[in-house]
């Protein structure tokens, strides 16, 4: 049915590709509504146009291929959906972008700003109930899509995009607009479009984008699964410079400033103000607690401001009292290899009573040992931790620099039921695109279902 008495302004100003038109030109006004198509239960309440519970409206005419698209909207009672650009009547065809600020959804991976199947998004920076400006800019090969005016994507489709047959028609081409609301309410105070003339650099922009015909990033945002890397920090580069290899990589990053006496941070005020220098950005803010002191180092009350808190078991009193790091071998006295093991084993257990939420660098052995690691973690050992893990609610990080732990131990910990997380633990700026937590995801049949949802904080 067409939507009554619409009050929604669509200004289009520039050139139409199907007209040639350059001057602006009116699409909405007043009570004019004949330009659009509306479906399911969409009104107008206070000057906002309100679509409920699957509800969508659709652009009849126009046939845009380059085009700035502006819109302000909100979400209510955590309502979501998505904008589809170079889409038909139906909605068929063209990418979507995704409007879901619902932090309690179990699909956690799509938040507002996604650019869905290809860059999936874990982190809204717009807030549920609250107005925010989303422009979705389209200019030959290039999709950028940003946020209050932040770019939250930008994406270059290449000469041969990789699409499953489930998204196969997902591509650029032309058409025309649709807003969707599938779950909830989602209202809308003001769109409107620039079309843009058509850049003709497009066939240098997909020379130049990322190579998806063996990129398993895409891969995996095709597949629907979480592409977070739980386990990053600032060496090497800025907060700025790692929103920028997010978007270029399409890898969503988690955040972790080392935290315990001897590092960055040590005590509450510092949190603060890290936590607060944070704010606004893309980012999921974990902690890592260094040493065993940490739990007493910063109180519950800050720990909890984190969307999550992990650390490793690397760092111990052995038993004649020296101070153990695994990873220097100055400080790693081994008598008995086999012995060793075991204190090593139940270091890890008693790690487990801490109070954080992933169990990082995990099985991580000394050097002198780590060449024969498949034969120290023997079945016995690795259920131990196992099920001092499951006893705990624990997760366990599959670590990308340390390539650890091993499929066998993987596999057994999927059984039991423990939640994973993809983790780079990066020593400076170039740290690779999980390609070991990938392996281990295809040969241990990890789905999105296997991984750990943090608790995000708004």
């Amino acid at each position: 049915m067409l939507l009554p008495m619409l009050f929604l302004s669509l200004l289009v100003t520039g050139m139409n590709s199907c007209s040639g038109d350059q001057s602006p030109r009116s699409l909405f006004q007043g009570e004019n509504s004949d330009q659009w198509n509306s479906r399911g239960h969409v009104t107008l309440d206070d000057q906002h146009l309100v679509l409920n519970d699957g509800a969508s409206i659709t652009l009849k005419k126009g046939d845009y291929t380059d085009f700035e698209f502006n819109i302000t909207v909100r979400t209510v009672n955590n309502g979501k959906g998505f904008i589809a650009f170079h889409t038909d009547e139906e909605g068929t065809k063209g990418y979507r972008v995704a409007i879901h600020n619902d932090n309690e959804s179990p699909e956690w991976w799509t938040k507002t700003g996604s650019l869905l199947g290809v860059r999936n998004l874990t982190k809204s920076t717009v807030t549920n109930g609250e107005w925010f400006d989303m422009q979705i800019r389209v200019q030959g090969k290039t999709i950028t899509v940003s946020l209050n005016g932040f770019p939250a994507v930008e994406y270059t489709e290449p000469a041969q995009p990789y699409r499953t047959a489930n998204n196969a028609t997902q591509l650029l081409s032309s058409g025309t607009f649709m807003i969707q609301s599938s779950e909830g309410t989602i209202e809308i105070k003001s769109i409107s479009v620039t079309p843009l003339r058509s850049n003709k650099e497009a066939a240098l922009q997909s020379e130049v984008a990322t190579d998806e015909t063996a990129d398993p990033i895409i891969r995996l945002h095709q597949e629907n699964f979480p592409v977070l890397d739980y386990h990053v920090h600032l060496k090497g580069m800025t907060a700025e410079e790692a929103a920028v290899r997010s978007r270029k990589l399409g890898i969503n990053y988690a955040l972790a400033p080392n935290c315990g006496i001897g590092f960055p941070i040590t005590n509450d005020r510092e949190v603060l103000e890290y936590l607060e220098s944070m704010k606004g950005q893309p980012f999921i803010q974990a902690m890592q607690g260094e040493g065993r002191e940490w739990p007493e180092t910063f109180s519950k009350e800050v720990r909890d401001q984190f969307d999550y808190v992990f650390t490793d078991a690397m760092t111990f009193t052995d038993t004649k009292g020296r101070r153990t790091r695994l990873w220097m071998p100055e400080e790693v006295f081994i008598e008995d290899e086999q012995a060793y093991m075991d204190l090593i084993v139940q270091k890890i257990v008693d790690v487990m009573q801490e109070p954080m939420d992933v169990y990082v660098n995990p099985t991580f052995l000394p050097e002198v040992m780590n060449n024969r690691y498949d034969s120290f973690w023997t079945e016995a050992r690795m259920d131990k931790v196992i099920a001092a893990m499951s006893s705990t609610g624990k997760v366990l990080e599959i670590n990308n620099r340390y390539k650890i732990p091993n499929q066998a131990f993987i596999l057994k910990a999927k059984e039991a039921g423990l939640k994973f997380t993809f983790g780079t633990n990066n020593g400076d700026g170039d740290f690779g695109k999980l390609e070991y937590c990938i392996q281990m995801k295809e040969a241990c049949g990890l789905t999105a279902a296997d991984m750990y949802k943090p608790i995000i904080k708004e």
